[in-house]
Parts: structure tokens; C-alpha cells; sequence
């Protein structure tokens, strides 16, 4: 792919240089302002606590943090300061995370788990060729105990995380990846070169949406919807299994998503993370954004 052909390779070159962007950061407390902690991290993960709805769960490169809505205070849930990356919580249990990435000290963390709503982590398999680093993953809605991660091409687990096989490549430009909520098998990716779908747990792939464009941002909802970030087009949706796209949002600007979770209990509650660390949400499926610890 030539970038000099494409209307947005300058921001597509900015979005990759983003996602392993490092930066040091300060100890969070509890009660500390959101601004606090986006001054001093960076965003690799978002979910909504199924255990507690008011809370956003926030995975960084410095630990896994809970913003508080009513308060736009953030407190630190995990108890080490390890960076999540690949960040994706269970689709049933509220007590279960999975990411990967690094710890603080340095090298790779392998494929690793919480049990206890994210305080403590524990090493489940280093994966194939590891102790990899997925920085992109996701948890089939399906069937959780089918999970895939990314680490020298597309591996997968079929027992909840504890081993893992080497699928094949994974799409040229690979930037996210979402499992379905339908089909354990199906599985899509948001690459440089447009938005593709695999039926076959990442063997093949055809293309999702008719558009060629770089998607920066993929994200399957319990509820069955797809939402994906398509520059110069905007946030998009369409429901399982078909790929009847309608545009919910294009008025970001320059700005384009990364990261995005959707509240399963109320769908039209959405929270999303650019690539200028900034944190918004949407409580109209995703038409309208705030900015949210804005000053």
C-alpha cells in the first residue's frame, strides 16, 4: 500500500506511532481528577464494569484504573502498574479481565488473567513464541473460552487462555481486532486498507464494508452490533450478521477513535478514546460525543 496515495496517511502514521506510545506517569489515588490521569498515561483499553455501571474501567500503560462518572474521579484497581495492553473484559462474568502487554520492570507479560475484577493478575500461558505481548485481543461473545491475540500472526485459545495455537498472518496493517458475539469462528479486523471479516477463526478474509479506507477502531457489542472508525466516513454501525453500515457520527474533526465500549445494559450509553488521549462519550448511541474531564 502506498500511503502517498491515501488522503489520510499522515494521521494514519500519527494512529500507529500512538498505540505504543510511552509516557511516565504519576501514581494515581483515589479521587484523583480524570485530567490527572490522562495528563500522565496513556489510554489502551476501555470497558464498562457489569459489576457497577457508574464506573468505566480504563486499562493504561501504567495499570487499570476505574473512572468514577459521577464524580469524573479516577481511583487504581490494579494493584501493580503493569501496561495493558490487549485489554478486554469477560462477556458474562463480571470478576473476569484479560490483557497482556508489559510489566513495569520490562519484557512481556504473556497472556494474563484477573478473577477478582481486576486487582490481581496472574499468568495464564506465556502463548506461542512467548511470553507474547497482544496488543491486539478479544474474547469470542459466543463462546468465551475461544480468545485471539495477536504475536508473530493471529494465535488462538480454545480453553479460556490456558494454550494457544498459531492461526497463520494476520491482514496486512492490522491496527484492531473484535470477535463476534454470534459465531465463535467469525472474527473482524480493522486494518490500513478497510474493515474485513474472517467465518473461519482468521484464515481467510474478505472485506466488510465496500469502502477501502483505513479503520482505526473495531468493536462488537453483546447486543450483536458492530461499530467501527472509518476515516473520512466516520463512526460506523451495522448489525450481525449483515453489513448494512449506517454513519452514527462524522463530525471528530481530525480526531478519529481507538478505543471504544459500549455499556451492556444500556446500548445507548458509549465511551470511546482518541488519539490524542481524550476520553468521550455518547448517552444517544453514539450520534453525539462529550468530552469527558474536559478543563
Amino acid at each position: 500500500m502506498n500511503f502517498q496515495d491515501l488522503k489520510y496517511a499522515p494521521a494514519i502514521v500519527t494512529m500507529v506511532a500512538g498505540l505504543f506510545l510511552t509516557t511516565a506517569a504519576a501514581h494515581a489515588q483515589p479521587g484523583v481528577p480524570l485530567t490527572e490521569l490522562l495528563r500522565s498515561t496513556h489510554i489502551h483499553g476501555l470497558a464498562v464494569d457489569r459489576a457497577e455501571s457508574g464506573r468505566l474501567l480504563i486499562a493504561t500503560h501504567h495499570g487499570l484504573h476505574a473512572l468514577r462518572l459521577d464524580t469524573a474521579t479516577v481511583e487504581r484497581v490494579s494493584e501493580r502498574q503493569d501496561d495493558f495492553m490487549g485489554f478486554t473484559s469477560h462477556p458474562t462474568d463480571a470478576t473476569k479481565f484479560y490483557a497482556s502487554g508489559h510489566p513495569a520492570r520490562g519484557g512481556n507479560l504473556g497472556f494474563v488473567a484477573s478473577t477478582d475484577a481486576g486487582r490481581n493478575w496472574t499468568i495464564m500461558s506465556p502463548g506461542v513464541g512467548g511470553p507474547v505481548d497482544f496488543h491486539q485481543m478479544d474474547v469470542s461473545k459466543a463462546d468465551p473460552n475461544v480468545i485471539y491475540g495477536v504475536h508473530g500472526g493471529l494465535q488462538t485459545s480454545r480453553d479460556g487462555g490456558r494454550s494457544w495455537s498459531l492461526v497463520g498472518p494476520v491482514p496486512d496493517g492490522l491496527i484492531d481486532l473484535a470477535a463476534s458475539s454470534t459465531v465463535a469462528a467469525r472474527l473482524y479486523a480493522a486494518t490500513q486498507q478497510g474493515l474485513l471479516v474472517s467465518e473461519d477463526g482468521g484464515h481467510g478474509w474478505q472485506p466488510a464494508h465496500l469502502l477501502r479506507r483505513p479503520v482505526s477502531m473495531v468493536e462488537v457489542a453483546t447486543d450483536g452490533a458492530i461499530y467501527a472508525f472509518m476515516l473520512g466516513s466516520g463512526l460506523l454501525r451495522a448489525e450481525e450478521p449483515s453489513f448494512n453500515w449506517q454513519t452514527l457520527s462524522n463530525d471528530f474533526g481530525d480526531r478519529y477513535l481507538l478505543h471504544f465500549a459500549v455499556d451492556p445494559v444500556n446500548p445507548a450509553r458509549q465511551f470511546a478514546s482518541t488519539q490524542n488521549n481524550e476520553l468521550l462519550t455518547s448517552d444517544d448511541g453514539g450520534r453525539s460525543w462529550r468530552r469527558l474531564g474536559a478543563p
